[in-house]
């Protein structure tokens, strides 16, 4: 006989499948599209199949692929046949979604138990399960602002922040490379770059050490709205002067992290360079460096979300008719909230990627590390 394995997600989602039976329709009278009985059966079938299935001692794989065909197919459905009816859902349109919900919740805590024999299938793993929790905030979002007819103005559905960003890529590009391929990556590296020599020198003369540090911690408390109007009128409307606020923000992290790292050396290992004979360079290229890394990395990391806001910061004050900082102060002021919102998507986008290009180097640098030996 065949054992069965029960989860109380799938329970808890058969009975919201009856409590939404109880309280059908799932859009009030009179809406513009009502669902059909067909969809609503499918919904409720597919749902109830999958919770049932999800009970079968089976593989894990098979399991966790019922699960997410069954919480994304019923999902599917609900936003599909909730457009046009924006405002009309009932109580059992959001029992119908938090049931799907709990299917994927489900299908999440199958996937973390999962392991592959490959590199590729955990490397796929990691990938699929933050996918899918970031999947269903969309899904949720949508089916809110849908459902609960959510003014256009106050909070946008993700569909029509997607179609916004889609008819309006030669304005996004043109706001990125202004913005990221000119300000801040140009004022990261030269922040970045000129953080981390001072603070060789300041490891190496005692006095700038001492004088630099507690300049360092005052300047990182300045407010950004008070530095970038300041930037503007020394260095022009122009990119040069949000290169120059992304200057003043990362600069001082990578002094500070790098100055702690440089000591991060314990003094056994110093010492036996100095029976080696090394002198302060060899020392500091051979030893101190490379265990300075992880705290150079862990600033390049905070930097790279740093330079992001201080660029667009910097051009609610003065810039060019281009740049995602003009964009989002101009389009809000014109109430085209959808714009303001792919504006945003677009910076997330590029800031994590830029993160995880640093994370992948900070790995491929520090593979000796206990953090990154450990996954």
């Amino acid at each position: 006989m065949t054992r069965l394995d029960f989860s109380w997600q799938g329970i808890l989602s058969l009975l919201l499948c009856v409590a939404a039976i109880a309280t059908l329709p799932l859009v009030a009278e009179g809406a513009a599209a009502p669902f059909s009985a067909t969809d609503t059966a499918i919904i409720l079938l597919f749902l109830a199949v999958a919770a049932l299935l999800s009970f079968v001692n089976m593989p894990a794989v098979f399991s966790a692929a019922i699960l997410f065909v069954g919480s994304h197919y019923a999902a599917w459905l609900l936003l599909s046949d909730i457009a046009g009816n924006e405002g009309k859902a009932r109580i059992s349109f959001f029992i119908l979604l938090a049931a799907s919900w709990l299917f994927a919740w489900r299908c999440v805590v199958v996937l973390s138990g999962m392991t592959s024999r490959t590199s590729m299938g955990n490397l796929c793993l990691r990938l699929i399960i933050p996918a899918i929790f970031g999947a269903w905030i969309l899904i949720i979002w949508e089916a809110v602002t849908r459902g609960a007819g959510i003014p256009f103005v106050l909070l946008p559905p993700p569909s029509s922040i997607g179609a916004r960003i889609a008819g309006s890529i030669p304005i996004l590009a043109a706001d990125v490379r202004q913005t990221i391929f000119k300000a801040v990556l140009i004022g990261y590296a030269i922040g970045c770059a000129s953080g981390f020599i001072v603070a060789i020198l300041a490891d190496r003369i005692a006095f700038l050490r001492r004088g630099l540090l507690p300049i360092g911690n005052m300047v990182s408390a300045l407010p950004i709205i008070g530095v970038a109007p300041i930037m503007v009128m020394w260095f022009g409307f122009d990119w040069p002067s949000k290169a120059a606020v992304v200057v003043v923000m990362t600069f001082f992290p990578m002094l500070v992290n790098t100055v702690a790292g440089l000591s991060a050396s314990g003094a056994m290992e110093r010492d036996l360079m100095r029976t080696y004979a090394s002198d302060y360079w060899q020392t500091l290229l051979k030893l101190r460096l490379p265990a300075a890394m992880p705290f150079i990395f862990n600033a390049l990391k905070i930097n790279s979300t740093l330079a992001l806001i201080g660029a667009i910061v910097a051009e609610f004050f003065g810039t060019p008719i281009v740049g995602m900082g003009f964009r989002i102060s101009t389009e809000i002021g014109r109430m085209n909230v959808d714009m303001v919102w792919a504006e945003i998507a677009v910076a997330a986008l590029a800031g994590s990627v830029f993160y995880g290009v640093v994370a992948l180097l900070e790995r491929a640098t520090t593979f000796w590390h206990p953090s990154v030996r450990g996954g």
